[in-house]
């Protein structure tokens, strides 16, 4: 399915807690760096939004790692604003950025600034959200989206016993942004392994909201993934829909729509432990790791971020010494002008048994955050 070039170690960085702090909003410079050819190479790096976890440290951890490296960095968050993050990354181009690392609110949106990008010279690379519609996007580096709703969807069939005939249960489904590329992956990856039993009545779902295939996905899809939304959604068909009847399972793409769920849940009733439905989610939020704990929320497949930091940084460095890219994916990512060349990362499952291993032993969380 995949055509390789030549793969990659992730490069190891050690990542000090104390350079967190560097201001989102202003250009900066590593000053203990100089010299060397880095030194005046503006990289601009354009977030989403403050509001989920994983941007804030997505956003850190790059800059961190790329002033360590001697570049000057701008580093934006655009508070889920399509045009504020097209403002944000004109501004980057105007003070003159030779590359530009962008996290995309919307994946169709950035033609134009990016042809204006590609007009100053400026190399683009796309950060785990694909940008569509465009040639002028260069790499894109991300984890293995579809695999993550693998993960999800297979969990769900181990967990319910599904392939040893275990069944009926209810089901409820949700996915992403709509705006947002990765979420038809996610989906894809977990409708994939669920549509048998959706089609053969070993998964029911009461509220009828179940995609006939996978791109219909964007009817159950969650704007902006907001936790509020999610919530709101899942109340509506608790009380529709469950009167009479229990929820067994809840897919979720990811820890904030889980949160939300989670709530709604929890207010319908549902108490931690047998009772409360299978809940999936990922990115391994502190908020999530705690509900994981506390029985509220299954499991959550964990991307580490640091590790898609870490190879960005390195990606970034090879396009300023004018190195060969090296990438690992150069037929999924189709963005509907070009292939774009891609490194993609593996997620992780996590559970309640692996967090201390997994997201406590790595230093990605620290026990006392999640009540350990």
């Amino acid at each position: 399915m995949r055509s390789c070039r030549k793969l990659v170690a992730v490069a190891t960085v050690t990542l000090t807690l104390g350079a967190l702090g560097a201001c989102s909003s202003e250009r900066t410079a590593d000053s203990g760096a100089g010299g060397g050819e880095t030194g005046d190479t503006l990289v601009g790096i354009a977030m989403p939004t403050r509001s989920l976890q994983r941007w804030n440290n997505d956003g850190e951890h790059l800059q961190t790692l790329l002033q360590e490296e001697g570049f000057e960095t701008s580093l934006q968050y655009a508070d889920n604003k399509v045009e504020q993050q097209i403002t944000q990354i004109q501004n980057m181009i105007n003070d003159g950025a030779k590359v530009l690392v962008i996290a995309a609110i919307d994946g169709t949106a950035l033609g134009p600034v990016l042809q204006t990008a590609a007009d100053a010279d400026i190399r683009v690379l796309a950060y785990d959200r694909l940008i569509n519609g465009t040639e002028n996007v260069d790499y894109y580096a991300t984890f293995d989206n579809e695999l993550v709703g693998t993960m999800q969807g297979q969990f769900i069939e181990e967990q319910l016993g599904l392939k040893d005939g275990e069944g009926p249960f209810t089901i409820e489904m949700f996915a992403g942004s709509p705006d947002d590329n990765n979420a038809r992956f996610f989906f894809k990856g977990a409708f994939d392994v669920l549509k048998p039993y959706l089609d053969s009545g070993t998964l029911v779902s009461p509220s009828g909201k179940v995609p006939a295939d996978v791109d219909a996905w964007t009817q159950i899809g969650i704007q902006d993934w907001e936790s509020a939304r999610a919530q709101s959604e899942m109340e509506n068909r608790l009380n529709s829909f469950y009167q009479d009847k229990k929820v067994d399972v809840v897919l979720s793409p990811n820890d904030s729509l889980a949160l939300g769920i989670s709530q709604a849940l929890t207010g319908a009733g549902y108490a931690a432990g047998t009772d409360f439905p299978l809940l999936t989610g990922q990115d391994a939020d502190t908020a999530n790791v705690r509900n994981i704990i506390a029985g509220t929320q299954s499991m959550t497949v964990w991307k580490d971020t640091r590790t898609l930091g870490d190879q960005v940084a390195t990606m970034v460095a090879q396009i300023v010494a004018g190195d060969e890219v090296e990438v690992n994916d150069t037929e999924t990512y189709d963005n509907g002008v070009k292939v774009v060349p891609a490194f993609l990362l593996e997620p992780e499952v996590v559970t309640k048994d692996t967090i201390q291993e997994k997201l406590v032993d790595s230093g990605f969380l620290k026990a006392s955050d999640v009540g350990l």
